[in-house]
């Protein structure tokens, strides 16, 4: 507890599933927080005022993450908000629609791609003038299991930019060193009440999946949280371009 205490982070899609138990998680272990919302406002404000109403520090703000003016608006709000920025999740992503290699245009798949992958690139760019003095900040980006394994039926774009999202994170973790930045992964399984899987998983496939977990269950949103909460206060630690999976033992490396 505490382990944030003080710290500023910006969690992008952060009012609901994964990114709200996210920001549960910081809030919990004192940071500050600015929660980013496409098309959650309600959700966000909602969050912003229970985090309030328990003493803590929130701030919300709407960005289309695909837009570079949208992003470079957003990180104007968090540095009025903050000044500055210790924690950076980048959450915001989507699978959009499940289509096979066949089914799918060239169009559908430059929108999965910058949804899930050239979002996550600006956000990092305009972020960096706010972390680069920090002397020790942290980057986490949210893959999935489907960029170690490629996936189910129909989610190949989208596991592309989730695998590519890992190179990313080594890539970054080595060029953004000298400044202290940490960049690492979080690279979640079958999780119950994450969008993705509650619009675009049926039924059916997840009771299939959920069979195949050896520890016997499917994951949760509290489960990739924690995850993140860790790998963003380990400051001046040691752990830097690694992919932390969390998956009930379906895959491990």
């Amino acid at each position: 507890m505490n382990s944030l205490k003080g710290k500023k982070a910006l969690v992008t899609g952060g009012a609901s599933g994964i990114g709200k138990a996210i920001v549960e998680e910081m809030t919990v272990n004192g940071a500050e927080v600015f929660i980013h919302y496409h098309s959650s406002r309600e959700s966000a404000e909602q969050l912003v005022s229970d985090i309030r109403k328990k003493g803590g520090v929130a701030h919300e703000g709407w960005a289309d993450l695909t837009s570079e003016k949208d992003v470079k608006n957003l990180m104007e709000k968090v540095r009025e908000a903050f000044g500055e920025l210790d924690v950076l999740v980048n959450n915001a992503g989507d699978v959009v629609d499940r289509k096979s290699l066949e089914e799918m245009s060239i169009e559908f798949y430059r929108k999965v791609s910058a949804i899930n992958l050239d979002s996550m690139i600006l956000v990092i760019k305009e972020a960096l003038p706010l972390m680069k003095d920090r002397g020790g900040a942290s980057i986490v980006n949210l893959s999935s299991e489907a960029g170690r394994k490629g996936g189910n039926k129909g989610s190949l774009a989208y596991s592309t930019t989730k695998g590519a999202i890992l190179t990313l994170t080594r890539g970054l973790a080595t060029e953004l060193a000298p400044y202290g930045i940490r960049v690492n992964a979080v690279a979640p399984g079958f999780t119950l009440g994450s969008r993705l899987h509650e619009m675009h998983t049926s039924k059916e496939l997840q009771k299939q999946v959920i069979a195949r977990i050896p520890l016997g269950r499917a994951g949760t949103c509290e489960d990739a949280a924690r995850a993140v909460a860790f790998l963003s206060s380990e400051y001046d630690g040691f752990i830097t371009g690694a992919t932390l999976d969390i998956n009930g033992g379906v895959y491990m490396t």
